[in-house]
């Protein structure tokens, strides 16, 4: 009981980091289900694609009624994204790709972006207009195939977004801007809309080979919701860029704690169970021991 409420409780922070900084849900999420929750790497996942889509969908609607959501735009990016997060989807629920290396993966992601997100607050702040963004830390794309880049890197964050459950919303709104010629205000709304895109595509990915819980995924997307309209309320008073490197080194902790839980399972044999399943021993001599799935064991001594 005591776990539920403080893993509800951390939900309604992962709102409220998406309503103040426009990102970190699914970085968020995922380590509280698998570590708080005590739900399955590969279900985490997909129950984190339902719940982030969710919470960025309610987020559209402000958005939609300004007239800032450009559904051209979100249709030829969000395409790009869609395909590659049910591919990531399916290349995850292979054998092979285990609930530890989807893990470990995370991790590195998490260092990736606490990384991108110290250099970029470390940057002396430029004056700009409140519509503008400051794209000074991104590469200038080669605009005579902007289209091209723009399918591609979708392509990219859907691949990611459907394999580790990252939502990758801190590379689509510069990508809408520097390679759609996006205005700011479109491209943030846009922005929720393609990742609530994405999310239903990889959530499709994983149905039939993962098992869902959908009481906790409900009770996670209000208690996210929540903390996502407290998050905007709070926005207008306390500047983003205050809180990224707070909350960037929060990701270098919370990824330190990934790797460190799983620094002994990566070549464990139960690790290689596909989409959880326990293994057993087979046979086994004073070389080797071979190990199978349950079912597959079951069906040999049948």
């Amino acid at each position: 009981m005591i776990a539920w409420i403080f893993g509800h409780f951390l939900a309604i922070c992962i709102g409220i980091s998406l309503g103040l900084i426009g990102g970190g849900g699914s970085v968020l999420a995922v380590p509280i289900l698998v570590y708080v929750m005590g739900v399955t790497p590969k279900p985490a996942i997909a129950m984190t694609l339902f719940i982030v889509g969710c919470v960025s969908l309610i987020g559209v609607i402000p958005h939609w009624k300004q007239g800032n959501v450009n559904l051209k735009t979100a249709f030829m990016f969000g395409s790009a994204t869609m395909l590659g997060a049910y591919v990531g989807a399916k290349f995850a629920i292979l054998p092979f790709i285990t609930g530890t290396i989807q893990m470990i993966l995370f991790a590195f992601m998490m260092l990736l972006a606490a990384g991108f997100m110290i250099k970029k607050s470390s940057k002396p702040v430029q004056k700009v207009a409140a519509t503008e963004l400051n794209l000074s830390s991104y590469p200038k794309p080669i605009c005579k195939y902007c289209w091209l880049w723009m399918l591609s890197e979708g392509l990219g964050v859907g691949l990611l977004t459907g394999l580790v459950g990252v939502g990758g919303g801190f590379a689509i709104v510069p990508a809408l801007v520097l390679l759609g010629n996006t205005p700011m205000k479109q491209a943030i709304g846009t922005s929720l809309l393609i990742i609530a895109m994405n999310s239903v595509a990889g959530l499709l990915g994983y149905l039939g080979y993962v098992s869902l819980n959908w009481n906790l995924i409900a009770s996670f997307t209000v208690a996210a919701s929540i903390g996502t309209i407290s998050g905007a309320y709070l926005s207008q008073f306390i500047q983003p860029r205050q809180l990224q490197r707070g909350f960037a080194y929060l990701l270098i902790a919370v990824a330190s704690f990934i790797l460190f839980q799983n620094r002994s399972k990566f070549y464990s044999p139960e690790a290689s169970a596909p989409c959880g399943k326990p293994l057993r021993v087979y046979a086994q001599n004073k070389k080797s021991v071979v190990y199978l799935p349950e079912n597959t064991l079951s069906k040999l001594n049948a």
